[in-house]
């Protein structure tokens, strides 16, 4: 083989660890993003729950509907805290 041929066959393996590091990352960053979500929607539920629960000796209640559960996937806990200010405030 002359060095050419080896530069080559070491391109290639270059050329195509990138496309695995490519390929890769752009499978991880959605699932870090979902699982993301998920996390957030969880603890978001709870809250509310949390929330409706002991706020039904105050009389705060929190609807759960499609905004909602939107607000509390995107925001997490902090979404239930606005959710709950809006609430207080609106009524």
């Amino acid at each position: 083989m002359d060095m050419s041929t080896e530069i080559g066959i070491l391109l290639a393996y270059a050329l195509g660890i990138f496309a695995l590091y490519v390929v890769g990352y752009m499978f991880l960053v959605p699932i870090k993003i979902i699982l993301r979500l998920v996390i957030n929607s969880v603890a978001g539920a709870v809250s509310i729950i949390l929330i409706n629960w002991i706020g039904s000796f105050w009389g705060i209640h929190i609807s759960l509907n499609i905004l909602s559960a939107v607000i509390v996937g995107i925001l997490g806990v902090p979404g239930v805290i606005l959710l709950a200010a809006y609430n207080y405030i609106a009524i």
